[in-house]
């Protein structure tokens, strides 16, 4: 029962994410912003819900496994999965923005940021602030580009001029909402059920089944901008998305309750999104955005999985 309950309350958080992020893209338009703040902004914070409700929730819950987990094996799955499947299946990339010059450094800094908040053993309500800071700081950046659309976003603006009403946006995001707060509830405390009946730890749970879970808005959302030829949102939606996961989520479970953490228990996992991120700058360093690049990337997820397979064995 618990599995079909994780499931279902899954599904909520992927279904209010996708309201959410469907009618914040269309403020975005009616605004003027560009395609890749769209990607980066407004689509990644919507994805991010999911991790944020879920990591909030195991907080309150007095679950800071979960938490940490969960924002950690996403940053893994958005690098390595989304991004590996991204560059498999597209022909060509060739993004407009310069993602090295202007952005990679922005998933790395709050990476570094966390590991030193890491060293003494726990992430504090100021760490938080700090943390939320700097998510802050990049929307900042971001807002010098608001003001940049293309052809396709312009095209896409007026076929919404007619459609466009507040009423019907502030329903459905608030619909959205309920099912991702709701949702985040009943996958924690199912996760958790299952976790004691299996015998595995909350943080194997959390780096798996729920990170796994909370990033499906991401896979869907920028394989399907990607498949349209919007390569800059779908890679801006994983860039932002990533540093929202590491600000945002982890920073408001903090806020919530202090979130222990030992780097020693967890290296593997730690190292492996640092890794992940450090490849992710040297590809867009390189503008290596071809299959190789993905296979690559594949293959530290199937390193990832198969360490986290064989701690579920030997637990």
């Amino acid at each position: 029962m618990d599995f079909v309950i994780f499931i279902l309350a899954m599904g909520a958080l992927i279904v209010g994410a996708d309201f959410i992020v469907n009618q914040s893209e269309r403020i975005a338009l009616r605004f003027n912003i560009s395609e890749f703040v769209i990607g980066a902004t407004i689509i990644a914070l919507g994805t991010s819900l999911p991790e944020m409700a879920a990591s909030i929730s195991a907080s309150v819950s007095g679950k800071p496994e979960i938490a940490l987990a969960n924002a950690i094996g996403s940053n893994i799955f958005n690098i390595t999965l989304v991004l590996g499947v991204i560059f498999l299946i597209s022909k060509s990339i060739n993004p407009n923005r310069d993602f090295f010059a202007k952005d990679t450094t922005w998933a790395l800094v709050p990476i570094m940021l966390f590991l030193l908040m890491s060293i003494d053993g726990i992430i504090s309500s100021f760490d938080a602030i700090l943390l939320l800071c700097l998510m802050g700081a990049y929307i900042l950046f971001l807002l010098n580009d608001c003001h940049n659309l293309d052809e396709n976003n312009i095209e896409e603006l007026k076929a919404e001029e007619d459609s466009f009403g507040w009423l019907k946006i502030l329903l459905l995001l608030s619909i959205g909402f309920v099912f991702v707060v709701i949702g985040a509830h009943f996958a924690i405390e199912s996760a958790s059920s299952i976790a004691l009946d299996f015998g595995l730890s909350e943080w194997v749970i959390g780096i798996i089944m729920i990170s796994f879970g909370t990033s499906l808005p991401e896979l869907v959302i920028s394989i399907s901008a990607a498949l349209k030829g919007k390569v800059d949102m779908a890679i801006g939606n994983i860039i932002g998305s990533n540093l929202a996961n590491t600000t945002l989520v982890i920073g408001s479970a903090a806020l919530v309750k202090d979130l222990p953490i030992s780097l020693t228990d967890n290296v593997f996992d730690i190292a492996t999104m640092v890794a992940a991120t450090i490849l992710l700058i040297y590809i867009t360093a390189n503008k290596l955005y071809s299959k190789p690049a993905g296979i690559a990337l594949l293959i530290i997820l199937a390193l990832f999985l198969e360490h986290t397979f064989k701690t579920m064995v030997t637990t």
